[in-house]
């Protein structure tokens, strides 16, 4: 039996809302709903969620502005809902904090399969034990126990999935890891599109001095995937 989820949507257009709320519903979803972003600061401060469905397009603040607050008081998984196809920003909401995100007009089964896998990812997160050695490659340093990075001796900022993401390539220096393992892996979705692991690797490049075109550490075999080895 699935395990059900508290859920909060934050959604000004009413139409909208109604929809989600009923089909959440209907999949014995717990739901509160909202139609501003300081009414879901609100709600976050004084009630437990399981996951967030935050739309960008709010009245009194922008949803970017306002996924930075929530995640400045809460871990709890977001979901972007956005009309805004723009590559430059859902990347700038990703490194913000947000989970995942979906693209409006979006069919009640795409969100379902979105929402089971950020429940997945968390569920496994909360109840996995990482690995307690500490990663070395080269000049990089992973601890998983203390999610911690380090790069000739320099601290990394990276954010939770970039994390993720490194130390998972990390525990298998010079193996070629398929994209296919690395959503299973990292982001717990048996399917989705390349662009996510795409733009996490175009910010970890970044983070460690590097580009695509001249890779140190991650390098990325074209239909094949990606291996994290030291530089040579």
């Amino acid at each position: 039996m699935r395990a059900m989820a508290s859920v909060l949507v934050v959604e000004d257009d009413q139409f909208v809302r109604s929809a989600l709320i009923r089909h959440l519903a209907e999949a014995s979803h717990t739901v509160r709903s909202v139609g501003t972003a300081l009414e879901a600061l609100r709600e976050v401060a004084h009630f437990r969620f399981d996951v967030v469905i935050l739309d960008l397009g709010l009245p009194d603040l922008d949803g970017s502005e306002a996924l930075k607050m929530l995640r400045g008081i809460t871990d709890v998984p977001v979901i972007i809902a956005t009309a805004r196809d723009d590559e430059t920003e859902i990347v700038r909401l990703l490194n913000d904090g947000a989970d995942d995100y979906l693209t409006k007009p979006f069919s009640v089964e795409h969100l379902s399969a979105r929402m089971a896998a950020v429940l997945r990812r968390a569920r496994a997160a909360a109840g996995a034990e990482p690995p307690s050695r500490v990663l070395q490659v080269g000049g990089l340093r992973v601890d998983p126990l203390r999610r911690q990075a380090e790069l000739d001796g320099a601290q990394l900022d990276l954010t939770r999935r970039e994390f993720d993401l490194l130390a998972f390539l990390a525990g298998r220096p010079g193996v070629v890891v398929p994209r296919k393992e690395l959503l299973a892996e990292v982001w717990q979705q048996s399917y989705g599109d390349d662009q996510t692991i795409d733009v996490h690797l175009s910010w970890l490049r970044r983070k460690l001095g590097e580009t695509a075109a001249r890779p140190r550490y991650l390098h990325t075999l074209r239909g094949v995937g990606v291996k994290l080895e030291p530089p040579r």
